[in-house]
């Protein structure tokens, strides 16, 4: 099953580097969304490496991180 991880940032910039490291840690582009207006990050991820994308948002100093399964629209 796959989840969505989304973290929620009091600045752009912490919304970015996130977004940059989780890209380059081997995270799919396609499966990583920044959205720069709300300064949030998301990430469709299956269950076995839900933890890892996790501790990369935390790692920037989130204000919320939540977790979801995904659904498709």
């Amino acid at each position: 099953m796959s989840h969505t991880v989304t973290a929620a940032y009091g600045s752009i910039d912490k919304a970015i580097n996130a977004f940059d490291e989780l890209v380059s840690e081997g995270f799919p582009r396609e499966k990583v969304y920044l959205d720069k207006e709300a300064n949030h990050v998301k990430v469709i991820v299956p269950e076995e490496t839900k933890p890892e994308a996790e501790e990369i948002l935390r790692r920037h100093e989130p204000d919320d991180l939540q977790a979801r399964p995904f659904e498709a629209s």
